[in-house]
């Protein structure tokens, strides 16, 4: 207890110590990006405005045109060099955007690629437009160092400093008396000034030049990542919803097998035998109450049927009880001998639940009908991003998700709720079949 208690309290007087350190690493780095782009945007300003210029002068006569390329040449590099100063400014990496390239159409088209490529009139216009952030950034950054070190120093040299009568400072102008404790007092909370604000103010200045630096020239590429990325998620939801429609049309081919093959043939023969009853009844009375005696049988079978097949649409002890409940009562149906391994949980999205329900009920009936297996382990863990869905057991193995088998449309219904399946069906191995099923945020 005592060095976990002197672990905790040493990170806990640590932690500021590297916070600190945090706050003056960054204000370095922030200092010499705004400082250094200075230099750097006067020197892209001038190449870039006269390169642009002197190549779109000369261009009738076709000498502008490899100096324009030169020009966007010199600019994309310039951009690749801001690109990798602005990554420790944002605390992350800013990625370069594609340029066009021309592959085997000729030395001409290649070399005067870079005029059709859009990413490198930005960086042209990055180059001519980032002086202007320059300026206003190194002004603050100057000011605030100097007010900060001639304030927070002035006390150690005040004493070399004339002090003509002729001559007012700022604190004479102000009303103050010109003495040296008036002098020191008044230039040293000036420096505490400017030294408190000094990361807030150096850093904002750096946010600015930096986002308007990534907005140039990674702005159109990350837009076009950002439409991409709404495609392909409109895609995931068009390829769901077709899962789900899938999954739902084999559903309802299922059930409409299901009640012509069961209840309706009983149905139909419930009521033959009631009218052969009804004629009956006048010539032979205890003929016609066995025919109604086996009617009601048959009703009985009818609706323990027509009960069995309601489980595949809306098993109303899911819904009562919730997935463990449900999927005991799966369990002890099957025919073939279930170790169930679901633990207790909360109840979760009713989508999930009946996707993980109907994935085991549908494996279970695969089981009993074509594996010939003599045991089945069924598993529901809870993890945090979703639910996973184990069924397996030591049949014959040999199931396939392929379209035409029975497993196809399990995995349809399974993508409808945004999961995964995947089924490991060596032959003569047995068969494992795992669901992954997020959880809705």
């Amino acid at each position: 207890m005592n060095s976990v208690y002197g672990m905790t309290t040493a990170y806990a007087d640590a932690a500021p110590a590297r916070s600190h350190r945090g706050k003056l690493a960054q204000l370095g780095i922030d200092t010499q990006y705004v400082l250094l782009g200075f230099p750097l945007g006067l020197i892209t300003l001038i190449i870039g405005l006269t390169g642009f210029a002197l190549g779109l002068g000369l261009a009738v006569i076709w000498v502008g045109l490899p100096l324009m390329v030169g020009t966007l040449l010199f600019a994309r590099g310039m951009a690749i060099t801001e690109r990798a100063r602005i990554s420790p400014v944002l605390g992350q990496r800013v990625p370069h955007p594609p340029y066009r390239k021309v592959h085997g159409e000729g030395a001409v088209r290649r070399t005067l690629a870079p005029l059709l490529d859009a990413q490198s009139w930005l960086d042209l216009l990055h180059a001519t437009l980032r002086f202007i952030p320059n300026v206003i950034g190194f002004s603050f950054v100057v000011v605030w160092w100097s007010g900060a070190i001639a304030g927070l120093l002035y006390p150690f040299y005040d004493w070399a400093l004339p002090h003509s009568p002729d001559n007012y400072g700022l604190h004479q102008v102000l009303g103050f008396q010109d003495t040296a404790s008036v002098r020191i007092f008044f230039n040293l909370s000036i420096g505490i000034f400017f030294g408190g604000t000094l990361y807030w103010v150096v850093r904002a200045v750096a946010l600015a030049e930096a986002y308007f630096a990534k907005g140039l020239l990674n702005g159109a590429h990350d837009l076009r990542m950002q439409v991409a990325a709404a495609e392909e998620a409109r895609d995931v939801a068009q390829r769901q919803k077709a899962a789900a429609v899938s999954a739902e049309a084999v559903a309802l081919r299922r059930l409409e097998r299901d009640i012509h093959d069961g209840p309706q043939q009983r149905l139909v023969r419930l009521a033959m035998d009631l009218g052969r009853a009804e004629q009956q009844f006048t010539d032979d009375p205890e003929r016609a109450r066995a025919i109604v005696a086996e009617a009601l049988t048959q009703t009985r079978e009818t609706l323990d049927e027509l009960r069995a097949l309601s489980r595949g649409i809306a098993p109303p002890i899911l819904v009562d009880r919730g997935l463990q409940a449900a999927l005991t009562a799966l369990a002890g149906r099957c025919t073939v001998p279930v170790d169930l391994d679901a633990p207790p949980m909360e109840r979760l999205d009713p989508a999930v639940e009946s996707t993980a329900y109907f994935v085991v009920a549908e494996a279970l009936t695969n089981v009993a009908k074509h594996s010939h297996a003599n045991e089945v382990q069924v598993s529901v863990q809870r993890i945090a991003t979703g639910l996973i869905v184990t069924v397996s057991d030591d049949g014959v193995g040999g199931a396939s998700l392929a379209k035409g088998h029975g497993l196809a449309g399990l995995d349809d219904r399974v993508q409808a709720a945004g999961g995964v399946l995947a089924v490991d069906s060596p032959v003569d191995g047995g068969t494992r079949l795992t669901a992954a099923l997020p959880l809705p945020l």
